[in-house]
């Protein structure tokens, strides 16, 4: 039997991690025909046909489902030795895709990787960037940037940043509708509420008081899938919205928007402190497949944004212009 060519192997893999023969070809750098002329020679070397081709789906055959298994790993080892040899010569290369949610690539991410393409210009970076859960085998994702809740058995999650929460009003709503003091002021405010697309269900507004979790109970008048948008009508004076302080630093250092909840001043002395709910933070976690095989140019992608995250402005708090706020009891 004729040794099978690489490209096909190539394309046949990309293409059921794709889902489809022109999925392969945008990643191989092939048009379609190319990539299903290059499957369909892999299939006469083996004397089998491994997929089953129709205009809206593709299907592995038993056979094709027995050779991308063995197949796949090879192929991914082959991949990495490429990269590493050009590691060594300080060239990382070749397709790299990462998947986050849209508020985190649009205020963290997609502003960082611009100068981390800059630093790498042979790597071709590809974000997806989704509220959702994403499949890694079938998407031919990299690594995926997730929130904690976000987590799935099956990765690797390695902790990369944490950043603080706020709980934010604009002075129109809190002079209209006068400033909660405690948790269970909530229940009588505006609340402006997430709903996660991974699931449907409404993101809970959580809190740590004298070392445990709690939930805040809240009705929400206005519930949204996008963090931004909410951001927007918070501004407006809608309600009382959950915000990662990417999104909420400048505008809480303009004076648009007050931070609630914030820690106790002096003044209310140890009973404050003691009786204190911090918002709980955000853990950011960068996922990926393999803990025993760790690309370089993945290693080099979690070491470069760890270090930049670990000061970045964005997942700090904020400078604020001032008022008086009352602690959280």
């Amino acid at each position: 039997m004729t040794t099978p060519s690489l490209r096909g192997i190539e394309a046949f893999i990309k293409a059921v991690e794709g889902g489809s023969i022109a999925a392969a070809g945008r990643q191989l750098g092939l048009s379609a025909a190319a990539a299903s002329q290059s499957i369909a020679r892999l299939e006469a070397e083996l004397g089998t046909r491994l997929l089953r081709r129709s205009t809206r789906s593709l299907a592995l055959t038993d056979e094709g489902q027995i050779y991308f298994e063995r197949v796949r790993p090879v192929l991914g080892v082959l991949e990495d030795a490429h990269g590493e040899i050009g590691a060594l010569r300080g060239e990382p290369q070749g397709r790299f895709k990462v998947a986050c949610s849209v508020a985190f690539g649009r205020h963290v991410l997609g502003p960082w990787i611009t100068g981390f393409m800059q630093r790498y210009p042979r790597l071709n970076v590809e974000l997806l960037v989704v509220d959702r859960q994403v499949d890694f085998m079938h998407e031919n994702v990299d690594a995926s940037i997730r929130y904690q809740h976000m987590l799935e058995p099956g990765l690797v999650a390695r902790r990369i940043a944490s950043a603080p929460i706020h709980y934010c009003a604009s002075p129109a709503y809190l002079n209209r509708h006068g400033q909660p003091a405690t948790l269970e002021d909530l229940a009588r405010h505006r609340c402006l509420a997430y709903r996660m697309a991974m699931d449907g269900r409404i993101m809970p507004w959580p809190f740590i008081r004298d070392g445990l979790r709690i939930e805040a109970a809240f009705e929400p008048s206005l519930t949204c899938s996008d963090i931004d948008t909410l951001a927007q009508a918070c501004l407006a004076g809608a309600g009382i919205a959950r915000l990662g302080s990417f999104v909420s630093n400048p505008l809480i250092e303009s004076g648009e928007l007050i931070p609630l909840f914030i820690e106790p001043a002096i003044p209310g002395g140890a009973e404050a402190a003691q009786a204190h709910a911090a918002p709980e933070p955000l853990e950011f976690y960068v996922c990926y497949r393999d803990r025993q095989h760790v690309p370089p140019k993945l290693r080099l992608f979690i070491d470069e944004l760890s270090e930049a995250l670990s000061d970045h402005p964005g997942l700090r708090m904020p400078r604020c212009p001032g008022a008086p706020r009352p602690p959280i009891s």
